[in-house]
């Protein structure tokens, strides 16, 4: 996908192969500016008549194992069977486990966004499951329940349903701030691809969501991320793949699916108003974009919908009735670069 703007060249989108058709029945091309005209690139949005019109709705539900090798391919199968033939009410299914911290500078509103995003999901509709909070704010009160390496592995290998993660990200790692500090110094550690290894979760597989940014870019490649090719986001660090898909297509645990961004991600913090228009006012940093977003996905895990592509499609048609997406750019992109690294088809928790 082109953008003209945001620091993104472009990024990967696989909600084009879902959105089909228009709201009138057309098939929609993603290449076709307000005349109707066509450039060959797709999703670009500029001023005036340069920017192309697209439905975004997904008509069909998408993922994508981005397999890379025989061994992968095996590696997803043989999850994928096993998940679904023995998750079902087992007792690690029934926590949750949340990792965050204090994103970003709001200086007068003071949130812990990640925290107070975390929070609220939990509260409003993961409220029948056990939470593992791993806080930044737990730092002098609870040190083995803070966003470390080493508390990461030690939870995440007890088996989960779900595991979201909300802070900042590359293609290489995850992390967030102590409360106010927003130095890149000194943080909790987050996870990387580097602790991966350590994970022994074994079939207790959760379905994570990721915010943060390039976390889910799969066109990663170990050469041009080693030699420091433009717009990999890693900053020299040479990684095979990206985040999200080293943690899905793990040897002996990891996720089954991971839902993230393949570019970078964005958030609204502090408070002015009324955001999503919902008539409740919340922290920013829970009313517009990726905040938005994520408390979405959970809303529609909680309204009953179980098959992880209903959960992918169905938040982002929350999200388009809310928000009028080919107004804001930052709206359409949030949308467009958010994608499902894992089966769509795949039965959360298991048959019985």
């Amino acid at each position: 996908m082109k953008e003209s703007s945001g620091g993104d060249p472009g990024f990967l989108s696989d909600l084009y192969y879902a959105d089909i058709y228009d709201s009138e029945g057309n098939f929609s091309s993603w290449d076709s500016d307000a005349k109707g005209e066509r450039d060959g690139i797709f999703a670009k949005w500029q001023s005036g008549f340069q920017k192309d019109y697209i439905d975004l709705y997904p008509d069909v539900y998408v993922g994508r194992l981005a397999c890379r090798n025989n061994l992968e391919v095996c590696i997803m199968v043989d999850k994928i069977i096993n998940y679904e033939q023995q998750s079902f009410q087992e007792s690690w299914f029934e926590d949750i486990i949340v990792v965050a911290g204090d994103t970003h500078n709001d200086s007068g509103t003071d949130y812990i966004e990640g925290e107070v995003m975390c929070d609220y999901i939990l509260q409003h509709y993961m409220d029948e499951k056990h939470p593992i909070k791993l806080y930044a704010s737990n730092r002098d009160i609870n040190p083995e329940h803070v966003c470390s390496p080493e508390n990461i592995i030690r939870e995440l290998s007890n088996g989960c349903s779900y595991l979201f993660f909300t802070g900042h990200a590359s293609p290489a790692s995850w992390n967030t701030h102590w409360p106010g500090k927003l130095e890149w110094e000194d943080t909790p550690g987050g996870i990387s691809v580097f602790d991966f290894p350590k994970i022994n979760n074994d079939y207790r597989l959760p379905i994570c969501v990721v915010e943060g940014c390039h976390s889910s870019q799969f066109n990663i490649t170990f050469f041009a991320t080693l030699f420091g090719k433009p717009y990999m986001w890693i900053s020299g660090v040479g990684v095979p793949e990206c985040w999200s898909w080293w943690l899905t297509r793990k040897i002996g645990g990891g996720s089954i699916a991971t839902i993230g961004h393949t570019g970078l991600s964005y958030e609204v913090v502090g408070e002015n108003g009324d955001l999503d228009g919902d008539g409740e006012n919340l922290p920013d940093c829970l009313e517009m974009y990726c905040g938005y977003q994520n408390r979405q996905f959970f809303n529609t895990y909680h309204e009953g919908h179980r098959v992880a592509g209903q959960l992918w499609g169905g938040t982002i048609r929350k999200y388009l009735n809310t928000f009028p997406v080919m107004i804001n750019q930052i709206d359409a992109k949030t949308m467009e670069q958010w994608v499902l690294l894992g089966d769509p088809s795949l039965h959360i928790g298991g048959y019985r």
